[in-house]
């Protein structure tokens, strides 16, 4: 059965709660472990559920926003979301309680209980209307970001398609298609600021109830950082600054001399070589086949991996009108499939897209297959993303099935722009901790802070030409700041390990396989610093835990300039 013929049926929350409500009874009745695991098993199937009923029509409403049907499903579905986790917390209250926590625990895991800890340390009925508001208003800038419609080339443009003329070899062009972006935020710069200004309000608000100082500490709870709190992150941070950031000023200045300009602007940026960035080669079907070929040879869980997405057609591409920004990866646990979301717009981010997305899925496919219970098979968002960061550079000896004679010149702009990145993640994260430690600030005041970090983590950028970006608003067209704040310092360190991962396998790729299969089958079985030590990987939060990564990195970038 393909994806689009997958049933779609409204939830029926009153009868869910009131299953809730009756198991949560069945379960503090229970005289035994054995008697509470049955019950744990029973509500695991109903979450499946539903939460697979929730997954299709976010993925649907993903596709096209513009759906009238869809569009109000997800909107209802988004809004009983904060009144179900009322209920699962009920139960969770009474498992955390519960008198038989050392049985649970040996065939669960401890990890568990911590999570539940931090679980019910992040929530409140009384935040409910509030969670409510908080959903709207993050729809609303998704259906904000959809409803581009830009004149650029003699085309229409959603904010995507603009993305192959930021990398034109034509710098009048990049710079009239960062300008045309930009100009979106400009001109819809007061409802950007009111709602960001509203999901700041609502989210401190959120954290006061609980009695926290700030967003910041409930945020963490949220994410489920069991293993670290804010200030290993600044550490982290800090050490981004001191080893990293020098290393991207060299990589830029080289970029500036290679397309031979001296005044590096904000549309040279993401443009890398004078004859062109790397271009995939093919149609997107040669490129789906491309892919398709790469997962079946790199190994046999792989090849059944990539087997089961196409026999059920579990990818959405292409971007096209009414389509919600960016890419995601999402589970279908009623099916025991993984979902691809991506915005295809003919650069060699379709690439990474196809890598990246694909690593989500891939471990999303192992944990499915080696772990029985649920609550275990989704680790901390710093381990997925590490899943599908180390996922673009373990296809490594395949990319040439996509870049052809431009291989060479596609692994040069992928290793720099992995580089660039991480600083850029960390001045995302930078900047949400100084808004959410600063509720009352300005719009003004926030972009100000947003120029501030600009010249701590990307001193190379010259951002006077484009009124968006020189006003300090670009961090608006990061969608993570709006729908998921604090998400996004996880690409930070998942990026370090997918150094590590690369590195290690330029020496012994196969080895480099066999430990990341490893890493995935752990799933959410220990923490991220659990998984690194047990994996024999160095943690980018501890002192001196990014300098030997970046020392083999810097010398490979040193030794294959172009």
């Amino acid at each position: 059965m393909k994806f689009s013929e997958f049933p779609y049926e409204r939830p029926n929350y009153e009868q869910v709660m009131s299953e809730i409500s009756a198991l949560t009874e069945k379960f503090r009745n229970a005289s035994s472990a054995a008697e509470q695991l049955a019950v744990m098993k029973e509500l695991e199937q109903l979450r499946i559920r539903v939460m697979t009923a929730q997954t299709i029509c976010s993925i649907r409403y993903t596709v096209d926003t513009r759906d009238k049907f869809y569009s109000e499903e997800y909107e209802y579905n988004e809004s009983m979301s904060p009144i179900l986790q009322e209920k699962l917390q009920e139960f969770n209250t009474v498992l955390f309680h519960s008198p038989f926590r050392a049985e649970i625990e040996k065939e669960y895991s401890p990890l568990m209980f911590k999570n539940i800890e931090l679980e019910l340390k992040s929530f409140s009925p009384e935040l409910i209307p509030l969670m409510q508001e908080e959903n709207r208003l993050v729809q609303q800038y998704q259906t904000l970001c959809a409803s581009a419609k830009i004149e650029f080339d003699g085309k229409i443009c959603n904010l995507a398609q603009l993305g192959p003329y930021q990398q034109s070899p034509d710098r009048a062009v990049r710079k009239a298609a960062l300008q045309a972006y930009g100009n979106f935020f400009d001109e819809h710069q007061a409802e950007c600021d009111e709602i960001y200004d509203k999901l700041v309000k609502n989210r401190t608000e959120q954290a006061h109830k609980l009695g926290l100082p700030s967003y910041v500490e409930m945020a963490y709870l949220l994410r489920r950082r069991n293993c670290y709190a804010p200030e290993a992150v600044a550490n982290f941070r800090r050490q981004v600054v001191e080893d990293i950031v020098p290393v991207n000023n060299e990589i830029k200045a080289r970029q500036a001399n290679r397309i031979g300009i001296k005044d590096f602007q904000v549309y040279d940026n993401t443009y890398y070589f004078s004859d062109g960035n790397p271009l995939p080669h093919g149609t997107p079907d040669e490129l789906m086949e491309a892919g398709r070929r790469m997962y079946t040879e790199m190994s046999p869980e792989s090849a059944d991996f990539i087997k089961l997405m196409f026999d059920h057609d579990l990818f959405d591409v292409l971007s096209k009108e009414g389509k919600a920004m960016g890419g995601y990866c999402t589970g279908l646990p009623l099916y025991h499939m993984p979902f691809i979301f991506a915005n295809w717009n003919g650069t060699a981010g379709d690439v990474d897209v196809l890598t990246h997305e694909a690593g989500h899925a891939f471990a999303d496919y192992i944990a499915d297959k080696y772990i029985e219970h649920i609550d275990l098979r989704d680790p901390t968002m710093e381990v997925c993303e590490s899943h599908s960061m180390s996922m673009e550079f373990l296809t490594a000896p395949w990319h040439h099935l996509f870049f052809k004679e431009d291989t060479d010149k596609y692994e040069l702009f992928h290793a720099e722009s992995a580089m660039t990145f991480i600083p850029y993640g960390c001045q995302v994260d930078h900047f949400q901790e100084s808004v959410y430690r600063h509720p009352e600030w300005t719009p003004a005041q926030r972009n100000e802070e947003w120029n501030r970090l600009e010249k701590l983590y990307r001193p190379y950028l010259n951002n006077t030409e484009v009124n968006f970006y020189n006003r300090g608003a670009g961090w608006q067209r990061q969608l993570h700041i709006y729908e998921c704040p604090f998400y996004y310092i996880d690409y930070s360190l998942a990026q370090m390990i997918s150094l590590q991962f690369w590195s290690l396998s330029m020496h012994d790729h196969k080895e480099a396989w066999e430990k990341y299969l490893a890493f995935a089958k752990m799933g959410g079985t220990k923490t991220f610093v659990d998984i690194l030590k047990a994996s024999g990987l160095q943690c980018p939060l501890e002192d001196g835990g990014l300098k030997s990564t970046v020392a083999d990195i810097k010398g490979w970038l040193d030794t294959h300039q172009l």
